[in-house]
């Protein structure tokens, strides 16, 4: 009986300790394009690759651009018309400009949600030739 006890006991804390840990999974990216770092030619598209599936009315981005060559800046301009969605697979988070963007140097800072509501965030630049 005594066994049987510490039995039980060992399963019940191995199911809160699973529970407990899926419960602190919060979504990581996993790959970015245009990646971190990066020079790209024009793109109209960024696409955000995560861990887990996402939930898009509490995900997006923010895209400025801090440098433009031949043109004296005054600090970074917001770009506009950035409509974002969430991809097929419900891990991507697309980023679909207007038009592609032009030559400059640009920041992208990010947020995503996913099933444990618990929101994260992270920015990263990127060029364009």
């Amino acid at each position: 009986m005594r066994s049987l006890r510490l039995s039980f006991a060992l399963t019940a804390a191995s199911a809160l300790f699973v529970a407990g840990t899926a419960a602190q999974a919060h979504p990581k990216l996993v790959s970015a394009t245009p990646a971190a770092n990066a020079t790209v030619s024009r793109t109209a598209k960024i696409e955000l690759h995560f861990s887990e599936k996402l939930v898009g009315q509490f995900s997006g981005v923010d895209l400025v651009m801090t440098d433009m060559p031949g043109m004296k800046m005054n600090g970074p301009m917001k770009m506009n018309g950035v409509a974002v969605a969430v991809g097929p697979d419900g891990k991507t988070l697309v980023a679909t400009l207007k038009a592609p963007l032009p030559a400059g140097s640009y920041k992208l800072d990010w947020h995503a949600v996913s099933a444990d509501t618990h929101r994260v965030n992270g920015s990263y630049t990127f060029q364009v030739k």
